[in-house]
């Protein structure tokens, strides 16, 4: 999934689980039984695809050694897609009676198809091209059974966000922008109910290159 281009949160109520990324609450809404639980929801940069946390520090723009001609008297100021990960579980919303639960079936596992990403800002300045990067809207496939987890990547940040405003502006300098994105997946038990879930993650955006570099 990885895609690179060369320029530059105790059940609440009715088990509503707190998002390990950034203390909200996930939510899973739709008419299914199912109740979808986001465990974890992470981040990875572009430049290091396989370390995975929260936080997710995002480079506007990453010097690379390879392949050629980057090498490493003379890197390559590139620009990187980041990634996003998540875990996710299924508990029924009725849970049935003291001494007698119910049992998740097959028909309680979930497909998810799509996705959107939005990104805010604690002081409220959000419009999209101008506070923020625009949102995402994507496809991702995977399952989460009925019983266990399921883990699934995507694509969190777009490497096309950082050749647009408000990013471009952070290249070549010390701003930092602090945001949250809200990652909303959408799909359907396989009794045909549709079923939603949402996370919330912390990504920070900036230039995070050596000042040395020429900036571009």
């Amino acid at each position: 999934m990885r895609v690179k281009s060369f320029s530059s949160c105790a059940l609440l109520s009715a088990l509503a689980l707190s998002s390990a990324s950034c203390g909200e609450y996930v939510r899973s809404q739709g008419r299914s039984p199912s109740q979808v639980v986001i465990q974890t929801l992470q981040g990875a940069a572009g430049n290091d695809p396989n370390t995975f946390g929260t936080p997710l520090v995002s480079d506007v723009e990453s010097l690379v050694t390879t392949p050629e001609p980057c090498s490493t008297t003379s890197p390559c100021l590139t620009i990187f897609n980041d990634l996003g990960q998540v875990t996710m579980s299924i508990v029924l919303k009725d849970q049935g009676q003291p001494g007698s639960p119910t049992t998740p079936a097959v028909l309680n596992s979930v497909t998810f198809t799509r996705y959107r990403v939005e990104y805010r800002r604690a002081d409220g300045r959000n419009t999209p091209g101008v506070d923020v990067p625009y949102p995402i809207d994507s496809a991702a496939t995977f399952t989460v059974p009925e019983s266990g987890s399921f883990s699934a990547a995507f694509e969190l940040v777009r490497n096309t966000a950082k050749r647009e405003p408000p990013l471009l502006a952070l290249r070549c300098g010390s701003l930092v922008l602090n945001t949250i994105a809200n990652v909303t997946f959408y799909g359907r038990d396989l009794a045909g109910n549709d079923v939603t879930a949402t996370g919330s993650i912390g990504v920070n955006f900036g230039d995070f290159a050596p000042t040395s570099q020429p900036c571009r």
